[in-house]
C-alpha cells in the first residue's frame, strides 16, 4: 500500500471516531498544509504512521525549505537537519553513484519544485557527517492547494544500501570466478552448462559461447560416461563431491587430469536447482609425485644396499664375536631396514604409530601373538627421523623382554598403548611399554649397548625415556614430542 493510502486509512479511521473531525480531506491539501506548516508535525493526525514508516520521507514549502521530515530519514542522512532552514535535501552531501558530487539544488526535488521536471527511482548517494555514505533512490512528488497552485513537495527516500552491498558482493564474486586459474562451470539439474569461465576456456579450450547452453557430456570420454550421471544424482540430494580425480576432454580431443570439486547450487528456498564445478588440471602434479615416488623408492633401495653392505662387513669384522653378539647386530639391521620400507610404504616424513610399532614387533608375535595388547590413538603420526629412531628403541625393548622379561617364559605378556597430551602449548605423544608376568625386574648390573640404546635414541631436549624396573616386569615410558604438520 502506497504512502497515500496508509494515511487515508489512518484518517478515516479518525473521523469514524471523532465526528468532529469533519470531512477527510484529499491527500494534496492535507500534505499540502502539512508542507506549509499550517499542520505542525505534533498535531496532524497522520503524523503517527508517517513515523512508523521504515521509509524515510520529508517535506518541503514551495521554495525548498524542510518542513518536516521522520525518524527514517533522520536516519538516512545521520543528521537532524533545522526545519525552516536547510533547504532541498537533509543530507550532508550528494554523489552521483560513479563519485560525482551533485549540488542540492540539483537534486530531483528542487528540480521538481524549481523546473516542474518529476525524476524518480535515479540512484544517488548521501554522505553523512560521519564520512560514511547510502545509495538511496528518491521519489519526489508536488504538492498542490485545491486550486493547483504549488505549495510544497513530499519526497520519499529508498535506502538502497542492501542492494548495492549485493551488487558489491556479486561484482567481487564475479572478479574472483574470472580472474580464478581454475575452471569454474555451473550447470542446471539436466547437466547443461549455464555458466563458463575463462580458467575453464584455458583448461578446455573452449570459449564460452562455444559451450554456454550445451551439456557437459560433451568433455566426458565414453568411458566414462557414467560419472555425469551419479554426479548429477549425488546433487539432487544435496552432497558435495570433494577433490575427485577423473580425466576429461579438451577441445583438440586430447585428455586432461583433473581433480574436481562439485557443489549444489540452491534458490533462495533451499532447493537444489544446479550445481557449482570446480575442476583443477592435475597432469603436472600427478608426473611430479611420480617422479617423486620413483626417487623415493630408489632412495631406499640405496639405504637397503648399504645396510647389506653393512651386514657383510659386520658379519666379516665379527666372527670372533659370539653367534648372539652377531644375530643381535643383525637384527637391528634388520628392524632399521624395515623402518625405512615402511617409510617408503607411508611417505618419507610421515609414519603411523600403530602401523610403526606392528611392522618392528612383527617378528617377535611369532608365536607370542596372543601375548601382546596395543591400544591406542589411531591418529597419531610421526616424523620420519623420529620413526626411525623409535624403531630402534623397540627393537631392543623387544629383544630384552624375549632375553630376560615377559617373552622369556611362557605367561608373560607385554601391554603397549600411547595417547596424546598438550604440555606448555607442544603436543607430545605418550607411548607406555608395560610388562607383566615375566620373571622379576631387575636393572642390569651393566649397561650394555640395548640399554644405551633405549636410553639415549630419543632422550633429547623434545624427547625423554624413562625405565623402571619394578617386581612385576619392566616398565619404559617414552615422551615424543609430535607437531600437528608431522
Amino acid at each position: 500500500m502506497s504512502i497515500w493510502g496508509l494515511c487515508r486509512r489512518f484518517a478515516m479511521k479518525n473521523q469514524s471516531s471523532n465526528p468532529q473531525a469533519g470531512q477527510a480531506s484529499t491527500r494534496d491539501s492535507d500534505l499540502a498544509r502539512l508542507a506549509g506548516g499550517a499542520i505542525r508535525p505534533g498535531e496532524d493526525y497522520f503524523r503517527e504512521v508517517l513515523e512508523a514508516l521504515p521509509l524515510a520521507l520529508y517535506t518541503t514549502d514551495s521554495s525548498g525549505r524542510l518542513t518536516y521530515y521522520n525518524e527514517a530519514a533522520a536516519a538516512l542522512w545521520g543528521r537532524r537537519p533545522k526545519i525552516g532552514a536547510d533547504q532541498w535535501c537533509g543530507s550532508w552531501k550528494l554523489y552521483w553513484p560513479d563519485g560525482g558530487p551533485l549540488r542540492h539544488d540539483q537534486c530531483p526535488l528542487a528540480l521538481a519544485l524549481k523546473e516542474g521536471r518529476i525524476e524518480r527511482g535515479l540512484e544517488l548517494v548521501a554522505e553523512r557527517p560521519d564520512g560514511t555514505r547510502v545509495a538511496f533512490s528518491p521519489f519526489p512528488t508536488l504538492l498542490r492547494d485545491r486550486s493547483g497552485a504549488i505549495v510544497g513537495a513530499v519526497n520519499l527516500l529508498v535506502d538502497l544500501s542492501d542492494r548495492e552491498r549485493a551488487r558489491q558482493y556479486e561484482r567481487r564474486l564475479a572478479s574472483i570466478v574470472d580472474s580464478s586459474d581454475d575452471a569454474i562451470i555451473s550447470k542446471d539439474l539436466n547437466g547443461i552448462i549455464i555458466t563458463w569461465n575463462p580458467g575453464a576456456e584455458r583448461l578446455f579450450g573452449y570459449t564460452a559461447d562455444e559451450m554456454v547452453g550445451k551439456p557437459v557430456a560433451m568433455l566426458i570420454p565414453p568411458e566414462r560416461a557414467n560419472e555425469e550421471p551419479e554426479i548429477l544424482e549425488r546433487i539432487r540430494r544435496g552432497e558435495r563431491i570433494d577433490h575427485y580425480e577423473t580425466i576429461r576432454l579438451r577441445k583438440d580431443g586430447s585428455r586432461v587430469e583433473i581433480s574436481l570439486t562439485v557443489s549444489p547450487l540452491v534458490d533462495g528456498g533451499g532447493t537444489v536447482v544446479g550445481a557449482s564445478k570446480i575442476a583443477r588440471e592435475i597432469t603436472e602434479r600427478r608426473r611430479a609425485q611420480e617422479q617423486k615416488d620413483l626417487l623415493l623408492r630408489e632412495a631406499v633401495h640405496r639405504v637397503k644396499n648399504t645396510l647389506a653392505t653393512v651386514q657383510a662387513i659386520a658379519a666379516q669384522t665379527l666372527r670372533s664375536a659370539t653367534e648372539t653378539e652377531r644375530s643381535a647386530f643383525m637384527a637391528r639391521l634388520n628392524a632399521l631396514a624395515d623402518a625405512h620400507d615402511l617409510l617408503l610404504l607411508e611417505s618419507l616424513d610421515r609414519v603411523p604409530l600403530r602401523d610403526l610399532i606392528g611392522r618392528i614387533l612383527r617378528p617377535f608375535e611369532e608365536g607370542h601373538r596372543d601375548r601382546f595388547r596395543i591400544e591406542g590413538v589411531e591418529e597419531v603420526v610421526l616424523g620420519g627421523d623420529k620413526s626411525l629412531r623409535l624403531a630402534m628403541v623397540l627393537h631392543e625393548l623387544a629383544t630384552n623382554a624375549v632375553k630376560y622379561g615377559a617373552l622369556s617364559n611362557g605367561t608373560g605378556r607385554i601391554r603397549i598403548g600411547w595417547s596424546v597430551s598438550a604440555q606448555d602449548q607442544a603436543r607430545r605423544v605418550i607411548l607406555r611399554w608395560r610388562e607383566s608376568g615375566g620373571p622379576p625386574a631387575r636393572p642390569p648390573e651393566h649397561e650394555g649397548f640395548g640399554s644405551l640404546q633405549i636410553k639415549h635414541a630419543l632422550a633429547s631436549d623434545e624427547d625423554r625415556v624413562r625405565l623402571e624396573f619394578p617386581a612385576e616386569g619392566l616398565a619404559c615410558t617414552l615422551e615424543i614430542s609430535a607437531p600437528e604438520e608431522a
